[in-house]
């Protein structure tokens, strides 16, 4: 059974906030301030960010709201957060995914990563591994290599979204592999690891 083979990529979650304007008054902040997670409750995304905001309410006095905003690998939430007022009130908890990749994969995009966005700083550095469901037939990474070729046609990947974290470090190894697996999607990583433990995908890179 091959449970999990790290990866030679790392995914990185960083808080950004919509451009702060007033922000800088003394009195910031003087009401809760939203968090927008935009995967569903249970992934790495939004685990991150409930940590992050615990200790960011006892330090600002504040009461963080966390708002999992799904849809369109992250794209839906960041584009919520872009559009808010830019007030310092609504933060979002993007990584490579939602401030990178998505410029590749939606030439709509609703929002510029680069000029919508006033970086807070890095959250979480997290390494991305190869998961499988309990009974897949490889053992190890060298099975998965040789068993995922031979069945290309047979596999199902979990995804969080195109243009996900899950999703591109996905794409990247099935294109060294050279295989092809009917990609599903969810909408984040935490409905697609109860699928992979229910058996229902066969595997997924998060």
């Amino acid at each position: 059974m091959l449970k999990s083979m790290p990866m030679k990529v790392s995914a990185v979650a960083v808080a950004i906030a919509a451009s702060i304007g007033i922000a800088a008054a003394q009195d910031f902040p003087a009401r809760p301030i939203t968090v927008v997670v935009p995967f569903a409750a249970g992934g790495p995304t939004d685990v991150i960010a409930r940590i992050a905001g615990d200790h960011m309410s006892k330090t600002l006095g504040q009461t963080l709201v966390i708002e999992n905003v799904v849809g369109a690998g992250g794209t839906t939430g960041a584009t919520r957060a872009a559009r808010a007022a830019n007030d310092g009130y609504t933060i979002i908890m993007g990584h490579m995914g939602t401030h990178a990749a998505s410029v590749a994969m939606y030439p709509n995009l609703g929002y510029h990563p680069a000029t919508d966005f006033e970086p807070i700083g890095v959250v979480a550095g997290t390494p991305v591994l190869i998961l499988a469901k309990k009974d897949f037939p490889a053992k190890d990474l060298k099975e998965f290599v040789a068993y995922a070729k031979a069945n290309s046609d047979k596999l199902n990947m979990a995804h969080a979204g195109v243009g996900s974290v899950s999703f591109t470090t996905c794409a990247l190894l099935n294109s060294i592999l050279g295989i092809k697996p009917t990609a599903v999607p969810f909408n984040g990583t935490g409905p697609a690891m109860n699928a992979l433990v229910g058996s229902q995908v066969d595997y997924m890179c998060d």
